[in-house]
């Protein structure tokens, strides 16, 4: 895309961040009383990750962090997104804390604010005490009500501190992608779970926000972050416009519906009804699950392209969400899904801005003055340092420029944005793609820990110094 005429420039206190988690970054599994979650039990099983890589060690963001925060001030960011590892803070998921896993974020947090930069802290982030999926996991409702009782554990340890907080992290990949698909931990494939697990998350992210609410000051924001599908039709046809809604509604008002409008969408228990009779709905879970916000997080990758499927084209349905032969669709196996053109990042997601701006107008309107931040957003490229030990990230830098762009074009369209968080802050543990896709600004030598700002890194921090975007050519 041409660069404007004029300077991109954001509002003076538009938050400039990065975001990581505790199972990619953290390593340090086995210290200070931390027991497993699902993705320890997932990634250490034969043939679940590339190259049966697993986050034992991963960046040593529990011995690194002081390091880490450093690197984040010396970039000019103003704020930092990070999840709390559960089986860290409650070993078993049940019962009174452990204080020296708190002590860990009690010190991660005090070390970002004396550099000035807020700290948003996301309670889940895909690592489930194993223990508690031993007992069944999301499909069951025990676990949302264990949910609630370590966000009042943690609401209190860092409420004091901490005013940005989210309860769950895409809570359709925990769903849909653990068990559904099976390509995330716990990696079970059973439909009927996948939706059980769905509501479940809800009433854990309803249950959990009253349980903030009682921990901590009135004055801090409670959110959470959706991985909203952009979902675009094959062709106006009607069979293909029946298609997105049907996705829609498993991808975005599974969880939006009952969150903001405390309801689900009557066409999404209609199409899921040979999956599911919905009986573990019980009287008064909607009104628990529809809490008031104060903010909403989206992040945001690449659109979808759907369609009606055709018999006598029936084949693979490829959605982006990695290889499995089982869907995480449950009730739609009519639904074909298809490459969307353009350029790729290095996970075959195009490349597509516009979604991103699609994405926030709609929140806008879903939504109405609840105000927005991008709580994901980035690509991954095959990054290599250069004989002089230094990392050119051109391709990232005209994405960051690309989807920045959008969001400024969307709070010109009258989007309440109030900040923006690049996934991810440094290479890290990828989930079931081990250590081979690089999403960070900052490359990370596993075998060293050494921290190498890439190209990117330099220009996210000029952009957050000077609240505007500097020009893709940037040059060191």
């Amino acid at each position: 895309m041409p660069e404007p005429a004029t300077p991109v420039t954001f509002p003076p206190a538009f938050l400039w961040g990065a975001a990581t988690s505790a199972y990619q970054i953290e390593g340090a599994v086995r210290e200070d009383g931390r027991t497993p979650s699902i993705w320890d039990t997932f990634s250490h099983t034969p043939g679940k990750t590339a190259g049966g890589e697993n986050g034992d060690i991963a960046n040593d963001h529990y011995h690194l962090y002081r390091d880490d925060v450093a690197l984040m001030a010396e970039l000019g960011l103003t704020a930092y997104r990070f999840s709390v590892s559960w089986s860290r803070v409650q070993p078993t998921g049940r019962g009174p804390a452990v204080q020296r896993g708190l002590d860990f974020y009690r010190r991660l947090v005090d070390e970002l604010l004396s550099h000035g930069i807020k700290p948003a802290l996301t309670l889940y982030h895909w690592d489930l005490p194993q223990e508690l999926e031993d007992a069944g996991g999301w499909p069951e409702r025990d676990t949302a009500l264990r949910f609630a009782e370590y966000a009042q554990i943690v609401g209190e340890a860092l409420g004091d501190r901490v005013e940005q907080w989210i309860t769950l992290n895409e809570p359709w990949c925990s769903a849909f992608l653990g068990y559904g698909s099976g390509v995330h931990a716990p990696g079970r494939t059973d439909p009927e779970a996948s939706l059980r697990a769905a509501h479940h998350l809800n009433l854990a992210h309803g249950l959990g926000t009253s349980a903030l609410r009682t921990a901590m000051p009135a004055r801090n924001s409670i959110a959470v972050s959706l991985n909203s599908s952009v979902v675009r039709p094959r062709s106006q046809d009607p069979a293909d416009l029946v298609a997105v809604r049907r996705i829609d509604d498993l991808a975005n008002g599974i969880f939006h519906g009952p969150m903001l409008h405390g309801a689900y969408p009557e066409t999404l228990l209609a199409d899921t009804s040979s999956v599911t009779d919905w009986s573990y709905v019980l009287d008064g879970d909607l009104a628990l699950i529809n809490q008031p916000l104060d903010a909403l997080g989206l992040n945001y990758y690449t659109p979808t392209l759907v369609g009606a499927a055709e018999l006598a084209t029936d084949g693979p349905r490829a959605d982006g969400h990695g290889a499995s032969d089982h869907s995480p669709w449950p009730g739609v196996d009519d639904v074909m899904f298809h490459q969307t053109p353009g350029e790729r990042t290095e996970m075959g997601w195009t490349i597509d801005p516009t979604g991103l701006h699609e994405l926030i107008m709609r929140y806008t309107t879903e939504a109405p003055g609840l105000p927005l931040y991008v709580t994901e957003n980035g690509a991954a490229y095959d990054d290599k340092p250069d004989p002089d030990g230094r990392v050119h990230d051109p391709e990232r830098i005209a994405y960051l420029h690309g989807h920045l762009s959008a969001v400024r074009r969307a709070i010109t369209d009258g989007a309440d944005v109030r900040g923006y968080y690049l996934w991810s802050l440094m290479d890290n543990f990828e989930w079931a793609y081990g250590y081979d896709k690089r999403f960070g600004a900052v490359y990370v030598d596993y075998a060293t820990q050494a921290r190498t700002p890439k190209s990117s890194a330099l220009w996210y921090g000029e952009a957050a110094r000077t609240g505007a975007l500097p020009s893709v050519n940037t040059t060191e």
